[in-house]
């Protein structure tokens, strides 16, 4: 089994549940198949990309999959769809009520036209590392110099607006 870490966003409600029911949701469809996962808080964070556009709710899960990179990105794809995600119907960085990336796959490095990992812009998103780092750093096994890349990699960004919304969810 490979440790995983799973970003995920919503910023549009769907069948009268808001985004972060709708967060909680699926970490409760995620869990299904990934053992051991910890959820970390949720975040408000300003829209990245294509910025008119309601704020976003983020927040990252870790975890292990018994399985492929592609084996995972087609069950998340099914729990995105589940709750209202329909890629035809959005643009690129556009609002969207679920949306779930795969940001690390152990020690895996894939480049496929409509899979990469480590994902292509995870160094550039507070709303990625901020909640990754509550995760390592209540970790007793975290790696320290992982810890202190992300900590680096997160000050050089720039102020993307970014607060604590709620904490981790119970499951």
């Amino acid at each position: 089994m490979d440790g995983v870490v799973l970003g995920l966003g919503s910023n549009r409600s769907y069948n009268g549940k808001s985004p972060v029911q709708l967060l909680s949701e699926a970490c409760s469809m995620i869990a299904s198949f990934l053992p051991g996962m910890i959820c970390s808080p949720v975040y408000r964070t300003a829209a990245m990309y294509v910025e008119n556009q309601d704020d976003f709710y983020n927040m990252v899960v870790s975890g292990s999959f018994d399985g492929t990179p592609r084996e995972l990105l087609d069950k998340i794809h099914a729990v995105e769809k589940s709750l209202g995600r329909d890629r035809s119907l959005e643009f690129r960085n556009g609002p969207r009520s679920l949306d779930v990336d795969i940001e690390l796959f152990g020690n895996l490095v894939v480049h496929e036209t409509d899979l990469i990992i480590p994902h292509e812009r995870f160094f550039e998103r507070a709303f990625v590392l901020v909640p990754l780092l509550d995760i390592l750093r209540e970790n007793a096994d975290s790696n320290r110099n992982s810890i202190e890349c992300y900590e680096l990699r997160l000050k050089s960004l720039g102020d993307q607006r970014i607060s604590l919304e709620c904490p981790p969810f119970s499951l």
